[in-house]
């Protein structure tokens, strides 16, 4: 199916779950527009938070006229995949713009986080599709296990260079550092390291 076929489709989906209570995102995969219920925890939240303050901070002089937002959807048409990552790295425009997504071509970088459901989404397609869409930088953080993934030098193979991290690490994130000590692991009472 075309890509816009599949765009048009995951318009009328998200238009049609925005009449649901509970949170929905409309994603392009591989087989095509998916509408998944998306219940992050408020530590989910919370890691998110931490992490566009501390980009938003560092922006303004490595990248200005960029921001770290949370919501926007990616999108590679020529790939027929459109994500929604938990934050990108774009011009602060861009949030200006009409449309359904953001044109990968214009992010600098991606911040997933695994969800407490499980990290199949997160860790398998996606690790595939953002090299190959040229995003140039992602963090794959999971607070299930206090580890963070700094990835960077996609090919268009659909692999990139891999660094791990754990929570406590300052990450190398392209130009920018994240301090992970205050991140909160799913199910441990207030402590970042449990």
């Amino acid at each position: 199916m075309e890509y816009a076929k599949m765009l048009a489709i995951a318009e009328e989906l998200d238009a049609y779950a925005e009449r649901f209570e509970e949170a929905w995102r409309v994603e392009i995969g591989p087989a095509g527009p998916v509408l998944a219920m998306s219940c992050p925890s408020t530590r989910h939240h919370g890691t998110a938070h931490r992490i566009r303050e501390q980009l938003d901070a560092q922006l303004p002089t490595t990248r200005p006229g960029y921001v770290c937002a949370g919501g926007p959807g990616i999108e590679h048409p020529a790939l027929g995949r459109m994500r929604r990552p938990d934050a990108v790295v774009i011009p602060e425009h861009a949030l200006d713009e009409e449309g359904f997504a953001v044109d990968a071509a214009a992010v600098l970088g991606v911040i997933e986080i695994v969800p407490p459901s499980g990290p199949a989404n997160a860790h398998h397609e996606k690790l595939a599709e953002y090299p190959a869409m040229g995003i140039a930088h992602y963090l794959i953080v999971d607070p299930r296990t206090g580890t963070i993934e700094a990835h960077s030098e996609p090919s268009k193979a659909g692999d990139s260079r891999k660094e791990p991290y754990i929570y406590g690490d300052v990450v190398p994130f392209g130009p920018w550092r994240v301090e992970t000590a205050g991140f909160r692991r799913y199910g441990k009472a207030g402590d970042s390291t449990a």
